[in-house]
């Protein structure tokens, strides 16, 4: 979440146990759609070493982009073979996979598939933007480091957590406010950083909230406490690599601004 990584060593050897109890494989599928360009434990978010795939997304909003999509990570060639399948149709052209050969423009569906296929066009968007990640993950730190200093002092407000076990990309800056002991409501907490041209988000309304799960499983404010809780403190404030340093500056000041009642 925001480029935290979950805490997958101890996944993977909680895993590993109850594949030995139970005597079957259990696959670990690593949601890093936040977390490219992210390390745990000295090692880089995607490279699989505590599951068995990684999921990115190369939406418009993260590190990277492609205008939209995303990848699947693995380093299992079985893992590998069965998902650029899915992604196509089932189709495949590879002869060691084929049934009968008739040739170099023969083809077979050997699988039920999607067309999950990413565009020529956006890959060469997603390459270009690679090489660049670094440099945008550098300045997202940049960023943080500063509000990480400058907001930290602010009373009832508490900055993100990160874990000492992960170097997070910070896909996402979400402060938590006590907005009741202060006085105000995240709505107008919201509407006067719009006054100034800041904006926010919430990022994001707990998944039993939402009328899907309340009417086909019964879910109900109450169920889950702590989502709940963070979810009446939480706001995202801008980050992006392309804000400069007065941009900082002006969503600093305002916020400590809006904290004191100046605005």
């Amino acid at each position: 979440f925001a480029g935290q990584s979950a805490d997958m060593e101890n996944i993977h050897q909680l895993v590993k146990a109850a594949e030995k109890k139970y005597g079957h494989k259990i696959y670990i599928i690593e949601d890093a759609s936040h977390a490219l360009g992210s390390v745990y434990r000295n090692t880089n978010v995607g490279s699989c070493t505590y599951s068995d795939m990684t999921v990115l997304s190369f939406h418009p909003v993260k590190h990277i982009t492609t205008g939209e999509g995303g990848a699947v990570l693995s380093n299992d060639e079985n893992t590998d073979i069965r998902l650029r399948l899915f992604s196509s149709h089932g189709i495949t052209r590879d002869h060691d996979l084929l049934k009968n050969n008739l040739g170099p423009w023969y083809y077979e569906q050997i699988d039920l598939g999607y067309n999950y296929r990413i565009t020529d066009i956006q890959s060469a968007l997603g390459i270009s933007q690679l090489k660049k990640l670094s440099t945008f993950r550098n300045r997202r730190r940049e960023i943080v480091d500063r509000y990480n200093n400058e907001l930290q002092s602010i009373p009832l407000l508490q900055i993100p957590f990160e874990s000492k076990d992960c170097n997070s990309n910070f896909h996402l800056y979400v402060i938590l406010f006590d907005y009741e002991k202060v006085g105000k409501t995240r709505n107008s907490f919201k509407e006067a950083l719009q006054a100034e041209n800041i904006l926010t988000q919430i990022h994001y309304i707990p998944v039993h909230l939402h009328p899907y799960y309340q009417t086909n499983f019964g879910t109900k404010w109450g169920d889950y406490p702590k989502a709940e809780n963070y979810f009446e403190k939480c706001l995202s404030i801008p980050l992006y690599p392309a804000m400069s340093d007065n941009d900082v500056t002006k969503v600093i000041e305002t916020v400590k601004e809006i904290y004191r009642g100046n605005r």
